[in-house]
């Protein structure tokens, strides 16, 4: 049985066009894969902090199957694009240096509080990639990357949906408030700068004679993945962010909120930008 949507092969392989492909966008699309690749590593956490939740637990099992599908995906199109990189030599070093036990340790319960403190997270990790697909999607001029993040953002919705909804179900069981969510959603957005995506673009990227910088990789990822925004995918995402926090999209916070995105985002990508060069 098959729980994906959409199939590599059915991707339209024969329309690729590397003439339209940056050295900029290669390497941001080569760390994505790294960490969407990574992902059963996650699911077997939630597993664990879910151990009673047969329901969830076989749901993010499914999650784990399409989300290795989109790194798959995204390093076959990497490879084609750059002949000399292997996907599973750079995951192979991704591994080596990332481990998620590293930082959410081996346990029994969420780190972030609570069951529904958990769902809070992975709804704003969904909002993250989502947004970000839609993005370079929408900005990239590369036929089979656009049709690739096209049905990865649309997996991230849905799946923003099935964390979103069984959120309803703990908030019902755990006292959560607004303000508690919102506190974790603060924090899990804060850890988008966190040692996971600036390992996976050294990983991806560095040569074998570099060493591991945080700030230095972190800046690099970010300060080129920033640039791929535009207005309506932050607007967005301060809408699904609100929503799973239980405030209401479309008041005057949320407008205050996505003012302030969209400037933090701008500032945040020229700043980065400017270190680099």
């Amino acid at each position: 049985m098959s729980y994906t949507h959409w199939t590599i092969e059915g991707l339209p392989w024969d329309r690729l066009d590397p003439s339209k492909v940056g050295p900029d966008l290669l390497k941001i699309v080569k760390a994505a894969a790294l960490v969407e690749y990574n992902a059963e590593s996650y699911a077997d956490y939630l597993c664990k902090v879910f151990t009673d939740d047969t329901k969830f637990q076989k749901a993010t099992q499914e999650w784990a199957i399409e989300e290795v599908q989109h790194g798959k995906a995204l390093g076959v199109w990497a490879e084609k694009i750059d002949p000399d990189w292997s996907l599973e030599e750079a995951m192979a070093k991704f591994r080596e240096g990332y481990k998620i036990e590293h930082f959410l340790g081996d346990v029994s319960s969420s780190v972030r509080g609570s069951r529904a403190g958990e769902l809070v997270a992975r709804c704003m990790v969904e909002t993250g990639t989502s947004s970000y697909y839609t993005a370079i999607g929408n900005s990239c001029q590369e036929p089979v990357l656009k049709e690739i993040c096209k049905k990865i953002a649309g997996d991230e919705f849905r799946h923003y949906k099935l964390f979103y909804d069984f959120l309803g179900h703990y908030l019902e069981l755990e006292n959560l408030g607004k303000m508690g969510r919102l506190k974790v959603a603060l924090s899990r957005i804060s850890e988008s700068e966190d040692d996971e995506l600036a390992y996976a673009y050294f990983a991806a990227n560095a040569n074998d004679n570099e060493s591991y910088d945080r700030e230095k990789f972190s800046r690099e990822y970010l300060g080129r993945a920033y640039s791929y925004y535009q207005k309506p995918e932050v607007d967005r995402a301060v809408s699904m962010i609100f929503k799973a926090c239980g405030f209401k999209p479309q008041t005057m916070a949320y407008r205050l909120a996505a003012r302030i995105a969209w400037w933090k985002f701008e500032n945040d990508a020229k700043r980065m930008q400017k270190i680099a060069a």
